[in-house]
């Protein structure tokens, strides 16, 4: 399967990622079904997708679309509650909470529901990719693959896809291309047993780590840590987000 084969996808979990993942590919033109547990859920994800800070209808009002795409967007969005509706889709990206093991038994559950042929790809921010599959069948793995946007989704500019040992090359290709086909920069990341988060939570780990031992040590305070960082190094917010213009940006 090629970029150019992905139609229809699926998005498991309507809440702040899968809403804004839904979100993002309408705005391309691409068809998609965000499938919750019942009808209020995805009420409330509607009306985040159309009407939130980061929707599609604000961004009507703040210039950044015209009315006619927005309506477009909006009309390339079904909500649904109904497994069935996602069985022939050509993608299938799972945003649920972030619990192994919920995610492996709803990963094994979903491929005996969805088309053999389809690719599964994991919003996860850190799980190892391997175990995510472990519940999925041998013909599956090699359309296995992570695919961790950060928030928000139809603002930051990056996702990072996590390819394992057993994901077909071609499968990491697909994702690659269809990243850059909304907008992203496509960032490849191989898959680490043994490990938790991919490339930007393990580097801003290390870097909270470090500025918490530089508190600890009675070098310098909070907020004069985020100042250094900001203004010295032209971060958009420091690693604890302290001090005067200070702005929430990290995952």
């Amino acid at each position: 399967m090629t970029a150019d084969d992905i139609k229809l996808i699926g998005v498991m979990g309507s809440g702040v990622m899968g809403g804004g993942i839904s979100q993002t590919f309408a705005q391309f033109g691409y068809k998609v079904i965000v499938r919750d547990l019942n009808d209020e859920i995805l009420a409330r994800s509607r009306d985040t997708i159309e009407n939130g800070r980061f929707g599609i209808r604000t961004a009507v009002t703040r210039g950044l679309m015209t009315k006619e795409q927005a309506d477009a967007a909006a009309a390339c969005i079904t909500y649904t509650s109904r497994e069935e509706d996602l069985r022939d889709v050509d993608l299938l990206i799972e945003a649920i909470p972030e619990r192994l093991e919920l995610k492996q038994s709803e990963f094994g559950r979903w491929d005996k529901i969805v088309n053999p042929r389809t690719i599964f790809a994991s919003n996860t921010s850190g799980y190892v990719i391997a175990e995510l599959a472990q519940q999925v069948g041998e013909q599956r793995k090699p359309r296995f693959i992570g695919f961790h946007w950060f928030s928000p989704a139809p603002v930051m500019k990056v996702i990072e896809t996590i390819y394992a040992d057993f994901t077909a090359p071609d499968t990491t290709e697909t994702m690659l291309e269809l990243t850059r086909r909304i907008g992203k920069y496509a960032a490849r990341v191989k898959d680490m047993p043994g490990t938790y988060g991919f490339v930007g939570n393990r580097v801003y780990a290390a870097m909270r780590r470090e500025a918490q031992k530089i508190v600890d040590d009675g070098i310098a305070t909070e907020e004069d840590i985020d100042a250094v960082m900001r203004f010295g190094r032209n971060w958009p917010v420091g690693p604890f987000n302290r001090g005067p213009g200070s702005r929430s940006g990290w995952q």
